[in-house]
């Protein structure tokens, strides 16, 4: 089942999956990674952008378990890019209520290759149909250079916006990916993108019981 959650001001004080899914960022990014980030409580990996204006697609086992998750930001407010690494663009940052930053893309690492591949496609395919439903004209982001190329094989209209930064070990480029009326055909063809449909979560909800549907309005269903 996938998820569109909101976060809140106090992230710590959110619903079980919302937990498990900072208590996997932390196994991946800082255990395995070794990311130079917040730890909050020696279990979660919270940071600054973790409030009250993140959206977060998460993927769960359909019992509360989190397989994988996405952290979409506002561009009008303080994101990634123009906060930690405007020095990978030497165009003008986007910042517009059509363009979203995606980051904190996350693959639990306790299922399988496979499994995480599912996992994979299963976002992919929520973020695109998150734009179509939603309004969303372009997300950002900022990725090692081996990410990025397989972004771009996923078949997303995107481009970097820079050259690959060599300031470290892991080269990092700041990209754009341009949202249209193709974009799922394109990630379809591809094979990445599946047919999905996205459930509303409220932030301190049990995804089990304390759920609801999004209202025709809110919603839409890739088939």
């Amino acid at each position: 089942m996938i998820w569109i959650a909101k976060g809140t001001s106090s992230p710590e004080k959110q619903g079980p999956l919302h937990l498990a899914m900072f208590e996997e960022r932390k196994r991946i990014f800082v255990d395995l990674l070794r990311w130079n980030v917040p730890v909050r409580s020696g279990r979660y990996e919270i940071d600054q952008f973790d409030d009250e204006h993140a959206t977060y697609v998460i993927v769960e086992d359909g019992q509360g378990q989190h397989l994988g998750s996405a952290r979409l930001l506002p561009t009008l407010r303080p994101h990634i890019l123009d906060t930690l690494f405007p020095h990978l663009t030497d165009a003008q940052i986007l910042r517009d209520r059509e363009t979203f930053e995606i980051t904190r893309f996350c693959l639990s690492a306790r299922i399988t290759a496979a499994e995480r591949r599912g996992v994979r496609r299963a976002l992919v395919s929520a973020i695109a149909v998150y734009a179509a439903g939603w309004g969303v004209k372009c997300y950002t982001g900022v990725a090692e250079q081996r990410w990025f190329d397989e972004i771009a094989k996923f078949g997303w209209d995107c481009e970097p916006l820079s050259v690959a930064s060599p300031s470290s070990s892991e080269r990092l480029v700041a990209f754009r990916i341009r949202i249209t009326d193709q974009t799922i055909a394109r990630l379809r063809r591809t094979g990445i993108f599946m047919d999905i449909s996205l459930n509303m979560l409220p932030a301190n909800a049990r995804p089990a019981s304390d759920l609801f549907q999004l209202q025709p309005e809110e919603t839409y269903h890739a088939a």
